[in-house]
């Protein structure tokens, strides 16, 4: 009677949660470990097929970057990074298109279908999704910044009962060229925008925004952000996803959340307990 109980009592605190979310657009940036490892992909398919049912429309934005790493290496084509930002050659552009458009994309579009959902895959060169220019002016090489974000896409592909993936690669505007490699974090940031989502996580392989003494920060606001980015204690590769997380927040989307991939159903955990699990980010 006692572990009845305990599952009648989970079930009535996601309740709540799931009137509240009940038809928002939630965009889940897809990465790091739970994008590689077996049963966390499985969990994570199951995870979307249950948001789908309870009439949430999930919007998947996903990267690729160890996969990339690794053709690029057994092709022998360097990469370089500079802050974190992946330098982006013609020739290795190809890779990543190949890598983020043509397999990972695809993959991640046939799990969600054999597990119950309609699910179609894109990139952002598709209608074209995303427009976009060089990062700092050509820096980086073709690695780009979005500029324009069509959002009525993504929303007519919803109007339809379809789950879009998307994988954050560009169109560069101009006929012929090869497009950009868009940083994943940015572009799941431009489509919560875009499609005014009420909210936008990103899966990770860290528990969420740690403080100085690596405790684990619950919530933040703008001014709180910029003072620990200020005072170092944000550093290195969560700048980037901190600043989706900011430019999120400043432009529309209720909250944004940094959170854990690697604790199995960690987006439900996050959605529909009241404990919630990683860091949240307010207006």
């Amino acid at each position: 009677m006692h572990n009845y109980s305990k599952i009648v009592s989970i079930l009535l605190d996601s309740l709540p949660y799931i009137k509240i979310f009940r038809g928002s657009k939630i965009v889940i940036k897809y990465g790091g470990a739970a994008q590689i490892n077996p049963e966390l992909k499985e969990q994570f398919a199951m995870d979307i097929v249950l948001l789908y049912m309870l009439g949430i429309k999930p919007i998947i934005v996903h990267g690729g970057g160890k996969r990339i790493n690794e053709l690029l290496g057994a092709l022998k084509i360097e990469s370089e990074f500079i802050n974190g930002v992946r330098v982006t050659s013609a020739e290795a552009l190809k890779v990543v298109e190949m890598v983020l458009s043509g397999e990972i994309n695809k993959e991640i579009t046939s799990f969600l279908n054999h597990h119950g959902v309609s699910a179609l895959g894109m990139s952002g060169k598709d209608a074209s999704l995303f427009l976009a220019k060089p990062k700092e002016n050509g820096k980086y090489g073709y690695t780009g910044e979005i500029i324009a974000t069509k959002g009525e896409v993504i929303d007519n592909l919803l109007a339809q009962n379809l789950i879009p993936v998307i994988a954050p690669i560009a169109y560069g505007g101009e006929s012929g060229h090869p497009g950009f490699n868009i940083n994943a974090d940015s572009a799941a940031s431009a489509i919560a925008i875009a499609t005014k989502a009420k909210k936008a996580i990103f899966l990770t392989d860290t528990q969420g925004v740690l403080d100085a003494n690596k405790n684990i920060i619950e919530s933040l606001n703008l001014q709180e952000t910029k003072q620990l980015i200020n005072e170092g204690v944000i550093s290195g590769g969560m700048i980037p996803k901190v600043e989706a997380c900011l430019e999120c927040i400043t432009n529309g989307v209720e909250k944004a959340h940094i959170i854990d991939g690697r604790i199995p159903h960690s987006l439900l955990l996050e959605l529909f307990t009241s404990a919630g699990i990683g860091s949240e980010f307010v207006r």
